[in-house]
């Protein structure tokens, strides 16, 4: 039996993950070594890129053809401005910064390269191409939390424990599942050029999350 769909993703993006994994950024959330101010920029460019995020779901919305498949798209949008935005206003709230605030920021030349890049591969594509792009930021997430989380202290840390706890949390992690799973349903009968094109995008979309990475850790505007 050959590989589904998302173990191919999966395996073509796992070089860039490992790299993901070892960033100074990442790991520095793991020790509790990171900069409060280097977490405070990433926090602010994570929150700006939720909001288009959220919007490459609504357009799954909007692609959709059939009400069940609707519904799955529009509940995650409200999960992440409702649910995903939580663990960034708790943040905010911590470094004293307001909502309002955020909106003062321009968002950096990586977000808005990577930004615009899934919003491109949405109004071109259709609902398998726009899981393909949504996932690559889901799925590495999810694997950042559950890696950092079994480092001892790390989910204890009193900064940094409470992002550590909401990417390795239960419900995190069964949000992306879903959404793994249902990259298998819409590309269940995908051609090889069709698959090729899927790759491409979750392979790029890996890319830019490294550079997120990369940005947040050297604080590029």
């Amino acid at each position: 039996m050959g590989l589904s769909v998302s173990e191919h993703l999966y395996q073509a993006a796992h070089p860039i993950w490992e790299a993901c994994l070892t960033h100074p950024f990442v790991t520095g959330i793991g020790d509790g070594t990171l900069s409060i101010e280097k977490f405070q920029h990433f926090m602010l460019q994570d929150y700006l890129y939720l909001f288009d995020y959220a919007k490459v779901f609504a357009l799954g919305v909007v692609k959709a053809r059939h009400p069940e498949l609707m519904k799955i798209f529009a509940k995650n949008v409200d999960s992440i401005l409702d649910g995903e935005m939580k663990i960034h206003r708790s943040y905010m709230e911590r470094l004293g910064i307001r909502e309002e605030q955020v909106f003062d920021v321009k968002p950096s030349l990586d977000n808005l390269s990577y930004t615009n890049y899934m919003l491109n591969v949405a109004h071109s594509g259709g609902p398998r191409e726009i899981v393909a792009a949504i996932l690559a930021c889901s799925w590495s997430y999810a694997e950042i939390g559950q890696t950092l989380a079994k480092r001892p202290g790390a989910a204890e840390h009193p900064f940094y424990g409470e992002w550590i706890c909401g990417y390795a949390s239960e419900e995190y992690a069964n949000t992306n599942q879903a959404l793994i799973e249902l990259m298998d349903q819409l590309a269940a009968d995908v051609t090889e050029e069709e698959l090729a094109y899927l790759t491409e995008i979750f392979v790029h979309c890996s890319r830019y999350e490294l550079s997120f990475w990369d940005m947040s850790w050297e604080m590029r505007v």
